[in-house]
């Protein structure tokens, strides 16, 4: 099971860098508008913004999704960790279908592969931000910190397991020897 830091000391560095890729993705959506505003809704004519091709709806949509961002990125908390987890793995789905999708006609945001590219890079900034930005309280952060460095059991619920909670720490499960992975 994948164990975030929970409080790291860190998370308002990365913060910072989720909240400026929500700045620019704002500011690109705002350009944009502005730059597309005569234009029909889903328009792949040649139409550029920050140096990204767009239309009036990717444009909303940059609006929208970068607002988001930023919000969560002020107010910090599990609010933004969500946004940003999800803003992530968002932005690095839509990157790879709209490359899949680009020479089509369901290239309805008008996507380029400088476009593609900005989204991974936007989507992996949230991500990781969202990886070290989790926050709970310190009895939270003690025990996932034990957990991590194999001093106690595992302290979360996982849905998909059958034995019960707390679940048995990997010594008891490994087959003799050192090894993490033997």
């Amino acid at each position: 099971m994948l164990h975030m830091p929970i409080n790291h000391p860190l998370a308002p560095v990365y913060r910072v860098f989720a909240g400026l890729s929500g700045l620019y993705v704002l500011a690109f959506g705002v350009v944009g508008l502005v730059t597309t505003w005569d234009e029909p809704l889903f328009s792949r004519a040649d139409l550029w913004a920050l140096g990204l091709r767009t239309n009036p709806a990717f444009a909303v949509l940059s609006i929208l999704v970068g607002a988001a961002v930023l919000f969560g990125a002020l107010i910090g908390g599990r609010i933004a960790h969500n946004i940003n987890m999800t803003g992530g793995v968002t932005f690095l789905v839509v990157g790879v279908a709209m490359l899949g999708l680009m020479q089509t006609s369901l290239n309805l945001l008008n996507f380029s592969v400088a476009t593609c590219i900005v989204s991974y890079l936007a989507g992996m900034s949230m991500l990781l931000s969202g990886l070290y930005d989790r926050v709970g309280t310190a009895a939270e952060a003690a025990a996932e910190e034990q957990f991590r460095h194999r001093q106690s059991l595992d302290h979360s619920a996982h849905l998909w397991t059958i034995s019960p909670h707390p679940h048995p720490a990997p010594e008891q499960h490994r087959p003799e020897g050192d090894h993490r992975f033997a």
